[in-house]
């Protein structure tokens, strides 16, 4: 396992995110689907890192690997801004969304992950001490 470690903690947070493409327009596949995996490498910090992206037609996946004071929000509410405003200044989208300059849908789906499943941890807790 890789934990983190900086002054006085040691680490490793994980989860995975999904964000959908607004009205779900097959847009990722075919016509943006490499340069958003670029712009989301580029969106990438020292505290916020992309472990594993995966694109479908209409939906991105994640793998994120973050520090502890960043939080799920954080991440989603980065990725989700930077990204419009880069994939806008890219190409010209008005003929899919006319009404604003969106990209994403407006929710999101998150979910934590580690690498040892619940049920080993439990065992561990209840174990201790």
């Amino acid at each position: 396992m890789r934990y983190h470690t900086k002054n006085h903690s040691k680490f490793l947070l994980r989860f995975h995110l999904i964000f959908v493409v607004k009205y779900r327009k097959r847009l990722l596949r075919d016509r943006l689907g490499e340069e958003v995996k670029k712009i989301f490498l580029d969106l990438q910090t020292e505290s916020i890192r992309i472990d594993t992206m995966g694109i479908d037609q209409d939906h991105i996946h994640f793998l994120i690997d973050h520090d502890p004071k960043i939080s799920v929000l954080q991440v989603v509410r980065r990725f989700k801004q930077m990204s419009t405003h880069r994939i806008w200044t890219l190409c010209d989208l008005r003929h899919h969304f006319w009404k604003e300059r969106t990209f994403w849908s407006d929710g999101y789906f998150a979910c934590s992950v580690g690498d040892a499943s619940t049920e080993t941890v439990r065992r561990y807790i209840e174990t201790q001490g």
